[in-house]
């Protein structure tokens, strides 16, 4: 009997499982979205260029739980805006000098019409300029630790998996669209032949096997990383550290703190600017963070007026 009972004990819950997203690594290949696309079955989205570099998808969506951002920036790598206050210690960096001399295949300068310069490699650009990076960043959704959108769902759709998780049954989706407005990072949609709710479930199926995401999985750089959330954030922490030593005092995590206004995330990132350059809300707060207080307050407002309308009543009796 003591066996059956030690047996019957429940397994111990394991640790909570996220994402480290390290932008400084990323080089924009896309295999994550790929595999994302290929291992959940997810619809293609229509293949044509936005007019924005190399970005075809746009953002996050019913049918991309995957989206590579690419932003370019006047910017010399390393170096910062004129007039912005960032250590300009790299600001001198030429880019395409630094590819040459790193084994990088640069063109001749004679394919823009420019002469040879001194110092033999020259950078190829229309003004002759070397000023640009290229930021890249694969964001997916925030797993968030207060999330607004399992907080108003009203059929049970949305659940908190045993591996702090947030996971959408579609089977269950009524279509009502709660929780679009809910996610403070506009991470979930609605797909619009039957409106039911869709978004990156960090491959719930695969963990259950003890497989890493097909995204992670994918990534040639480690750019996206998967383990259990307290390890990342110390990994993290330490990448910033060394980036900061190197001189990319840009360097800063956005996501990982659990005091911010959604608890933490699951996935978090390093960026390499602000958030707001990736499309990123710089101070995201759960929209249910203050139903409590708004419901206290309502019922505090509804009992004075029974309590005004009580001594109404009484009043004129007498």
């Amino acid at each position: 009997m003591t066996e059956i009972r030690q047996s019957a004990q429940p397994a111990a819950a394991p640790p909570r499982m996220g994402f480290f997203t390290d932008t400084s690594v990323c080089i924009g290949c896309k295999a994550c979205e790929v595999a994302c696309k290929e291992w959940n079955a997810i619809p293609a989205d229509e293949v044509s260029l936005t007019g924005m570099s190399y970005d075809n998808t746009g953002g996050l969506g019913a049918s991309t739980w995957r989206h590579v951002a690419f932003i370019e920036q006047r910017k010399p790598l390393g170096g910062q805006e004129p007039g912005v206050a960032h250590d300009a210690s790299h600001a001198g960096v030429d880019v395409f000098d630094a590819a040459g001399r790193l084994g990088g295949t640069v063109p001749p300068p004679e394919a823009a019409g420019q002469a040879a310069p001194a110092g033999g490699v020259s950078p190829v650009s229309p003004d002759g300029r070397t000023e640009l990076r290229w930021l890249m960043s694969s964001d997916v959704c925030k797993h968030c630790t207060e999330a607004g959108c399992l907080d108003v769902c009203p059929t049970g759709s949305l659940f908190r998996t045993e591996f702090g998780t947030v996971v959408v049954q579609e089977d269950i989706c009524n279509g009502c669209g709660y929780c679009v407005p809910a996610c403070p990072y506009g991470v979930i949609d609605q797909r619009p032949d039957d409106g039911r709710a869709w978004k990156c479930t960090l491959c719930y199926d695969r963990l259950g096997e003890g497989m890493e995401p097909a995204c992670a999985k994918a990534c040639p750089t480690d750019s996206i990383q998967f383990g259990p959330l307290d390890e990342l954030r110390e990994r993290a922490a330490a990448r910033v550290s060394r980036l900061h030593a190197a001189g990319v005092t840009d360097a800063r995590l956005y996501g990982e703190s659990p005091d911010d206004g959604v608890g933490g995330d699951g996935a978090f990132f390093l960026l390499l600017d602000e958030p707001e350059v990736y499309g990123l809300p710089p101070d995201p707060v759960v929209a249910t963070r203050d139903l409590p207080a708004m419901w206290r307050h309502a019922g505090a407002a509804a009992l004075a007026l029974a309590a005004g309308a009580a001594a109404c009543f009484l009043g004129r009796n007498r």
